[in-house]
Order: structure tokens, then C-alpha cells, then sequence
């Protein structure tokens, strides 16, 4: 029987991005998808500014952005008016990425995957789950080859990122309750004549909505639209031209044409959450977590941050050495976020879909009007981008989440996620997120040169950390702006420890070191 540290089950977006993880942090794991190919249609299509964050560790980001088309507009469409409402022009200035990126998700699996190769990992297809039992020290998976062969390999961990139809989450006995919309939806990838480029496109009626986004690639438009509730055509019907056509004239008054069509299919939408995170050895992720509505293009990036979340976690549990309730933290902290996104969506699809003639009223007479003035203000914009682009996440109640003695009245406070901020003026500047970029945990000594003596260092020597020190400007880099964000007072001291996913974990002020070493003596263990 083969063995291996951690077995991922699916190669989306959310497999992909886990064991990419654990790869860079030594993980022995396998990548198994019953699928013969990766998705080249673009169901997902937003890549939030956290998510480009945490990827960027792992070397990613630079080539999805490089790939996609970050969005800075929405134009409003409704009775043959048209309202132009800036979105993502906000500078927001802790982070490297204040924009929507936009990119079809058949991209950003192939830049996972190849990232994935470079660390020596294939993902091994035509490969299904099809048995799983429970060991004394992890499970037992049997897998079924494409030529019909069976294999059981021997896991300490397997990690279902298998979509909504899971199986780790069936063979574990999870629930998912929820439901689906009783709506049929239409996407599609398209070219389109009659709307301006560089924006996404919105045309609002007392039927729905029909949206239009700037994609790029695998064509220049992805159509969302929704079918109107007398329209009984079934969802696994195939869509045709002409027929999505119809439905555009209706939403359009006829000013849109689209032609030259990649990929076309008709779908429903469901509302789901599994019951837990994790039974035993087992875990689930992604989709086969949580699956809501495409409203605020959460649906991939919280995948991605499940993973980033989990990896990092399994990956101490392996070597053994640090508190149980370690891997405990992973639903604590991402079964809030689940069930917020799940509420989120809810509520913007119902919006967006219902058929309440005051509701269906408001849609298209009364929000075109509404919206260009409730986001013409700067902060509002800048507080309602912040959620839609999951900068706000925190785990301030999370068991990993500990504020030591003397810790600064201002900045970020333990479960939140880092700031960045420059470390230098000009271009290609250092910043805070470049600093502590390297997966594995992270240290920042804030303060005046002598507040943290050697005798600290060597006390960490025997735990893998990074140790940053944020003190007198010297070649080049100052860290005053990045004292400040962290609500560091001039002349002060403080420190920050901060986890591999990008959050604090631990902080204090003053020269206090003793709930530092405690904190890392549960959590980490020895090296």
C-alpha cells in the first residue's frame, strides 16, 4: 500500500491552491481529480484582492494579474438610460491590489497547476475517490484508476476540495443542507457589439438582471443572465445562439448583438453548507464546504483562502509538536466565513431575482436612480469593496488569536488580517506583505534599535520563524509608515507575530517576550 502526508481530492481552484501550499512547506501530497482534463470553460471569473495576497507567497499573483483585467467601472442600463458608477478607482492603501482582477477560472487553474508542477507535483487525472477508511493515525483511500485498476493508498490527512458534489463528504458523512433557486441561469462566453469596453455592464428590468463582463480570455464577454420564471427550459437543455440572443433583446432593447460563441450552458444555483468542516482525518474545502450564488465573485476566492488556512495547519500537525487543537482552529475560523458569504449571497441574489412587483419596481426604476449616488462618496465605496473583496476576514475569536500584555491601542489586533504598507519610497518598492511573504510564520520587532536585544533571537532559534526587525531607517528602508499602521507610537515597542496565512497571531508591547515564547511553545512546537 502507498503512503502519503496528505491526499487532495480535486484539482479546481481550491485542490490546486492547497497543494501548492504544502508543497512549499514539505508536504508529501498527492493530487488526485476524476476528471480527464482541467476546466477549460470560465465558470469563476473575480479573483479578489486577498486572494491575489495570499497567493503571492507562493509566487502566483504576478502572472494572474499579468493575465487578467482588473475592472474599474459598472455602467448602469435601464429604460434606455445609462449611469457610469466607479467601483475600484479607491487607491485603498494597505494593500499591493485594490481592484477586482477579472479572469476566466480555466486561466487561473492553469497557472495553479503549472506552479504546482514547478514544485514537482502532478495532478493525476482520470483518478476517483471511491472508498475511505478510518485508521488509528488517518484513513485509508481507495482510488479507481481510468482503466478500471484500484489502488488504496494510506493518508494521514485527505482533504476534500471535490466541488458540491463531494465525495470525501459523502464517504465522511457530512451534511449540506441548503437548497437551490428555483431560477434557470445562462453563461456563456461571447463577443458583443453595443457596449463600451473596459467596463462591466449591468442592464436592470422588472424581470432580472443581464450582466456582461469584460473577460478577455476565452473571448471577450461572459454573458450572465437570468431566465425569466416562465421560461421552462430545462437546465440540462443545450443553449443555442439564437436563444441566448432572444434572451439578450429582452433585457437590451435589442442594442446588444452577440456572435461568435466559446462555450454556452444553461445552470441552476444552489444554497448549501456543510454541516462540519472536518471529521477526523477528513476535511473539506471550497465547494464541498459551501456553495452559494456567483453574487460577489466569493465563490472561488473563499475556496482558495480555505485552503491557505488549512494548509499551513496540516502541515504542523504533521511534524506533531504543536497543540491539537491546531487543526481544530480551521473550522472555528472558516465556518464563520462560510456561512457570511452563504448570507451575503442569499441576499444579493434575492435582489437581484425576485419577483415581488415592489421589489421588481426598485430594480429597475428606483436603484439605476439610487445606486451612482450612494457610491459617489469615497468611503462608501472604499467600506462596501473591502467586504466584496474579503480585506475585512478576521479570526479575532479564534483560539489562535491572543493579545499579550501592554499590545498597542491602535492597528491591527491579534486574528486580524497584516496591512501592507511601502518600507521605502519609488517604484519597486519593499513593503510589509513583501517582508513577510515567504510561506512559514513571521516576526516583527517594532521599536527603537536596542528595545529587542540578541538573547530574543537566539530564543527563537529553535522555532521556525523569520525574524523582521522594524526599527531606524537604514539603506534605504524606513519603517515609520509601517510603525504607524500598526498603531506603533513613536519611541515605543511592540511585536507582531504573524501566521503563515497573512494574519496576526499573537501580539504585545513593551520588551515583553514570555507570552511570545508560550504562545509559540503551543502552537508550533520544536523544530
Amino acid at each position: 500500500m502507498d503512503a502519503v502526508e496528505v491526499l487532495v481530492v480535486g484539482a479546481g481552484p481550491t485542490g490546486l491552491a492547497m497543494a501548492r501550499q504544502l508543497a512549499a512547506l514539505g508536504v508529501w501530497t498527492r493530487v488526485v481529480d476524476r476528471a480527464l482534463d482541467r476546466v477549460r470553460e470560465s465558470r469563476a471569473l473575480a479573483v479578489q484582492p486577498r486572494t491575489l495576497e495570499v497567493l503571492a507567497g507562493l509566487g502566483v499573483t504576478d502572472e494572474l494579474v499579468s493575465r487578467g483585467n482588473p475592472a474599474v467601472r459598472l455602467c448602469l442600463h435601464t429604460r434606455g438610460r445609462q449611469r457610469t458608477v466607479p467601483l475600484f478607482d479607491l487607491g485603498l492603501p494597505d494593500t499591493a491590489y485594490p481592484y477586482l482582477l477579472l479572469l476566466s477560472q480555466a486561466e487561473t487553474e492553469r497557472i495553479l497547476g503549472e506552479h504546482l508542477a514547478t514544485a514537482g507535483i502532478t495532478v493525476e487525472r482520470g483518478v476517483e475517490l471511491v472508498g475511505l477508511d478510518r485508521t488509528g493515525d488517518g484513513a485509508v483511500a481507495t482510488l479507481r484508476h481510468r482503466d478500471g485498476g484500484a489502488e488504496r493508498v494510506s493518508a494521514r490527512y485527505v482533504v476534500g476540495c471535490d466541488g458540491a458534489h463531494s465525495t470525501v463528504r459523502h464517504l465522511a458523512g457530512i451534511g449540506f443542507q441548503g437548497a437551490a433557486y428555483p431560477q434557470t441561469f445562462v453563461l456563456a462566453d461571447v463577443e458583443a457589439d453595443g457596449v463600451g469596453v473596459g467596463a462591466a455592464h449591468a442592464f436592470l428590468a422588472e424581470r432580472g438582471m443581464f450582466l456582461l463582463f469584460p473577460l478577455g480570455r476565452p473571448a471577450t464577454w461572459r454573458v450572465v443572465a437570468v431566465r425569466p420564471r416562465t421560461d421552462r427550459t430545462p437546465p440540462d437543455a443545450p443553449v443555442t445562439l439564437s436563444g441566448l440572443q432572444a434572451l439578450a433583446d429582452g433585457y437590451t432593447g435589442a442594442t446588444v448583438r452577440l456572435h461568435d460563441p466559446v462555450w454556452m450552458t444553461n445552470f441552476r444555483l444552489h444554497h448549501r453548507a456543510a454541516t462540519r468542516y472536518r471529521s477526523g482525518p477528513l476535511f473539506l474545502a471550497g465547494d464541498a464546504a459551501h456553495i452559494h450564488s456567483p453574487a460577489g465573485g466569493q465563490g472561488m476566492n473563499t475556496g482558495i483562502q480555505d485552503a491557505v488556512n488549512l494548509g499551513w495547519k496540516l502541515a504542523h500537525a504533521l511534524r506533531g509538536d504543536a497543540d491539537p487543537l491546531l487543526l481544530e482552529s480551521y473550522e472555528a475560523e472558516r465556518a464563520p466565513v462560510g456561512r457570511m458569504v452563504l448570507r451575503f449571497t442569499d441576499r444579493a441574489f434575492t435582489v437581484a431575482t425576485a419577483t415581488n412587483p415592489l421589489v421588481r419596481f426598485a430594480r429597475s426604476r428606483i436603484a439605476p436612480a439610487v445606486i451612482p449616488a450612494v457610491l459617489a462618496p469615497r468611503f462608501v465605496r472604499s467600506i462596501a469593496f473591502r467586504t466584496i473583496a474579503e480585506l475585512a476576514i478576521r479570526y479575532r475569536r479564534s483560539p489562535l488569536s491572543m493579545e499579550g500584555p501592554g499590545a498597542p491601542r491602535r492597528g491591527p489586533r491579534a486574528g486580524d488580517r497584516l496591512p501592507d504598507v511601502p518600507l521605502s519610497p519609488g517604484g519597486d518598492r519593499p513593503t510589509l506583505h513583501r517582508l513577510t511573504a515567504a510561506p512559514g510564520w513571521h516576526l516583527l520587532l517594532c521599536g527603537p534599535p536596542g528595545a529587542w536585544p540578541d538573547p530574543l533571537t537566539a530564543a527563537l532559534d529553535r522555532y521556525a520563524v523569520s525574524v523582521h526587525r522594524l526599527t531606524a531607517p537604514a539603506s534605504g528602508v524606513d519603517p515609520v509608515p509601517a510603525l504607524r499602521r500598526l498603531g506603533v507610537a513613536r519611541g515605543a515597542a511592540a511585536l507582531y507575530l504573524v501566521r503563515p496565512d497573512g494574519h496576526v497571531g499573537y501580539r504585545s508591547g513593551g520588551g515583553e517576550v514570555t507570552g511570545l515564547l508560550a504562545y509559540l511553545e503551543r502552537w508550533l512546537g520544536a523544530r
